[in-house]
């Protein structure tokens, strides 16, 4: 076990490399040979924290605290600096520390909604596997009508880790299929039923009145479901993944976050900016290709692998 956390601590780290030079590579440069903490040098930081995507209001946030530390001379010199600034961001990203409990119903009910092109279909199937590996029952549902590519992919990886897929005809409403798959999921005793959403729709209907007819649906004939509505989001769009997760909030409300290629990114900051602006529980970092590069969310973790 100890073996298995230090093999992803390494590929965490490996994952983080990008946006640990484009940040704390360049914290480093800034504060070697510095010894005081003067505004000049906070104002040489917040510029690297803002280009490192944590946003502009997170940024300015993590400066105060740290000016204010400065000023009670809880901060002497520019070495404790970077100090500080670990352990405030780590503060930030442990308020969104919880994990996933699918416990909580039978069978759980995981919405899953993004974009196209962020990692949603290949995060189910990670999510699906992991589960598998608890010994639960897992179904899967093609609610991507829109795109027959979507319900294709999500047939490969299901054949893949073993779990059923309930599926229409390309173009079929995906509110049927939801329908379908909820009367399955409650006859067989699944575990837990994870669907996938479209993220785009090729015809005048808003995507978001699509989503919500959904939801409806689901609402109605399995009360209280969606038991979770997770947002995938792609680290590597930076601040645009923050509009995105404000817009489906708005509409549909989301109750965890999973984030998508940190291991292709020096945009890695965004996870903070995220935790701070939107207060949405983190439940996945996505750091590669393999089922297990899909892990539950950190803080301490993500912060000692980012530093």
């Amino acid at each position: 076990m100890a073996e298995e956390k230090k093999g992803f601590f390494q590929r965490l780290k490996e994952g983080l490399s990008k946006t640990h030079q484009g940040m704390v590579g360049r914290i480093d440069v800034l504060i070697s040979g510095q010894k005081k903490i003067d505004d000049l040098l906070l104002e040489e930081l917040e510029e690297i924290l803002i280009t490192s995507d944590i946003g502009v209001k997170t940024t300015r946030e993590l400066l105060e605290k740290v000016a204010e530390k400065v000023k009670r001379k809880e901060l002497e010199d520019a070495g404790q600096l970077k100090k500080a600034l670990q352990e405030e961001i780590f503060l930030i990203l442990r308020e969104q520390e919880k994990p996933l409990d699918p416990s909580l119903a039978k069978p759980f009910v995981i919405m899953v909604i993004g974009v196209n092109g962020t990692g949603k279909t290949t995060t189910i199937s990670k999510m699906a596997q992991k589960f598998k590996g608890q010994g639960k029952s897992v179904l899967l549902v093609a609610g991507d009508t829109f795109r027959a590519a979507a319900i294709e992919q999500l047939e490969i990886w299901g054949r893949r880790v073993g779990c059923e897929v309930i599926k229409h005809q390309s173009g079929s409403d995906p509110s049927a299929v939801v329908f379908d798959a909820l009367k399955a999921g409650k006859a067989r005793g699944s575990d837990i039923l994870i669907m996938d959403t479209a993220g785009r729709l090729h015809t005048k209907v808003n995507l978001m009145e699509e989503l919500k007819k959904v939801k409806r649906v689901m609402a109605r004939e399995l009360p209280d479901s969606p038991h979770e509505i997770l947002l995938v989001l792609d680290a590597t769009t930076g601040q645009n993944a923050i509009s995105q997760a404000k817009m489906f909030d708005k509409e549909l409300g989301v109750s965890g976050i999973a984030l998508t290629k940190l291991d292709g990114t020096a945009k890695g900051g965004i996870l903070i900016g995220i935790s701070e602006e939107l207060k949405i529980p983190i439940r996945y970092i996505g750091i590669g290709e393999k089922a297990e590069d899909l892990r539950e969310f950190s803080a301490r973790d993500f912060v000692d692998a980012l530093f």
